[in-house]
């Protein structure tokens, strides 16, 4: 079968069974579709009478979160690698008399919606009565879903034949019969969070979100102080990034819509503020802030928010350092030693010996790291030891510091007392400036020399263990920036314990480096030695294994011998 980049999947079956069928379906669908999955819900549409199915309006019933709920945990099991979003134009809650059920709302239904990815292949859940309906069930569907979106010309269907389960508990039968009441809806609805890399979460919270607001939802967006405690803060997309990708995502949920997207530098932002808000949607975690939220709005004289709590999203692939819940943390921790950006292009370096230049700031565990690849088969190139040699008596280095020092910084054995140059140097920008445009230049012909020589022995993976890579512009000498981060408190706690020194000291050696974030930016891959020594080992072994498919990958390309 063809693979689609992007299509919208047509749910038929009534909201009451769906969720038994929801696994199977979105497997199927899964092999057809490989970006981006729209989902539209229509339960009861009949696609087999040979007329035109028309979309219509339809009331959104207390079932449905729950369905949404457990649409997107299916997908964050079964596929997790797609982009799936389910749709809400077509639901509108019915003002005036309250109906029963997801019948149609008798008003005239809006032109194609554009999606930000145009659906190339629209699929469907509904039951084929006989293989003989399959041509008439795929026209009648290709229309159906040209009514509702702007889709590829040429659109193509695919009728799914999941192996359905069918729910036999009489529990699950009363619950059938009970929750087709309508939803209660809301004028302005208001939600926070971090939104970093929308999961399965966040998506089951907005799209909830969606259904419970009529006019405007304004949704806070943590920024900067809020983002201080978090895990891997590092790895948090920028601000404007997130908004970007929220604005995207609800403007295909339902952009009917008022959205406010709002930056948050405290946990409040403008629910305590906002005299038009009715609602607050939190999750069980979240539920005291909402609480804390109302007691807030009563001081400022204004009417409590409904408090609507969904349940949290369980994750089926957690690891031991990972929440039991579907988390942005998570998802952060599985980045770490995955190829973030594609490298730089260097056709002046050799592609044997493929280097790594691995940093990282003091207690970073930067050289625990280096070691650990030594392990699996690179050679270990340690700048800060090649350092130590250009400083030796006789070498170039050594004589342009006597030079540019004098001679007051010698041992009574002639060789340098690093120690007393370190004093002259401290704190004077331009004196240190001096030493290391003697020392960096020196060390980077040892680096290369290192470097040739591992090419003559046959190795394959060079890593410069190299506190100051970046500093030094030393990035021209390899083929992918490693950085090595670890919270600001640990690391202080590591140099403490490591060096003997004070705490102040320790954060003002941590201060005068680059920081996590700068060297971040720069970052091809990024490790992190918080957890335990196996959690670390996890990691090195994933990022070592990822290399080594791409070197393979280069090699194919350039025709070079594997």
């Amino acid at each position: 079968m063809s693979m689609f980049s992007t299509g919208v999947l047509v749910l038929t079956s009534p909201l009451h069974t769906l969720p038994f069928r929801l696994a199977p379906v979105l497997s199927s669908a899964a092999q057809v579709v490989e970006r981006t999955l729209y989902v539209h819900l229509h339960p009861g549409l009949n696609l087999g009478t040979g007329t035109q199915a028309r979309p219509a309006f339809i009331h959104p019933v207390v079932d449905l979160p729950s369905v949404i709920s457990r649409l997107y945990s299916n997908a964050a099991d079964v596929c997790g690698h797609l982009d799936v979003r389910v749709l809400l134009t077509h639901f509108r809650a019915q003002s005036g008399v309250p109906q029963v059920g997801a019948s149609a709302v008798s008003n005239p239904f809006p032109s194609p919606q554009t999606l930000s990815h145009s659906p190339e292949v629209v699929l469907t859940d509904y039951p084929l009565q006989d293989p003989g309906q399959s041509s008439l069930v795929s026209q009648c569907l290709q229309r159906y879903a040209g009514y509702c979106y702007v889709c590829t010309p040429g659109l193509s269907s695919v009728i799914l034949h999941p192996q359905l389960k069918q729910a036999k508990s009489e529990d699950e039968e009363q619950k059938r019969t009970e929750r087709t009441e309508p939803i209660e809806t809301y004028s302005d609805v208001v939600v926070g969070g971090t939104f970093d890399r929308l999961h399965g979460a966040h998506r089951t919270l907005l799209n909830i979100c969606c259904l419970l607001a009529n006019r405007r939802f304004l949704i806070g967006v943590c920024d900067q102080e809020l983002l201080k405690n978090k895990v891997l803060k590092e790895l948090i997309e920028p601000y404007s990034q997130r908004v970007q990708k929220l604005k995207e995502f609800l403007n295909d949920v339902k952009p009917s819509l008022q959205y406010e997207i709002v930056p948050l530098s405290d946990p409040f932002g403008p629910s305590i503020t906002d005299s038009q808000l009715q609602c607050i949607v939190v999750s069980e975690e979240t539920r005291r802030g909402g609480e804390a939220v109302n007691r807030k709005r009563a001081e400022n004289g204004l009417s409590e928010l409904v408090l609507y709590e969904i349940p949290l999203i369980k994750d089926a692939h957690h690891t031991d350092i990972e929440e039991e819940k579907i988390s942005s943390s998570s998802l952060r921790s599985r980045l770490l030693g995955t190829l973030l950006k594609p490298p730089m292009p260097r056709p002046a370096l050799s592609q044997v010996p493929y280097v790594i230049g691995l940093t990282g700031g003091s207690g970073s565990g930067k050289s625990a790291l280096a070691q650990r690849l030594e392990g699996l088969g690179a050679v270990r190139i340690d700048a800060d030891q090649l350092g130590h040699e250009t400083y030796k008596p006789g070498c170039v280095a050594y004589h342009k510091i006597l030079q540019e020092f004098g001679t007051d910084i010698l041992n009574e054995d002639q060789t340098i007392n690093r120690r007393t140059l370190g004093r002259m140097v401290f704190g004077d920008k331009e004196r240190l400036k001096a030493l290391t445009d003697i020392v960096w230049p020196e060390i980077a012909l040892l680096v290369k020399a290192r470097i040739q020589q591992a090419k003559k022995e046959g190795k394959h993976v060079c890593v410069l263990d190299a506190a100051v890579l970046l500093e030094a512009g030393w990035t021209d000498m390899v083929h992918e920036v490693w950085v090595a981060i670890i919270p600001e408190e640990e690391a202080v706690r590591r140099i403490v314990e490591r060096d003997g020194i004070s705490k102040e000291d320790a954060l003002r050696r941590l201060q005068s480096q680059w920081s996590n974030a700068r060297l971040v930016e720069q970052a091809n891959v990024v490790l992190c030695t918080l957890w335990e020594p196996d959690v670390t080992q996890r990691q090195v072994v994933k990022a070592w294994n990822l290399l080594q498919e791409r070197i393979q990958q280069k090699k194919e390309k350039t025709g070079l011998p594997s």
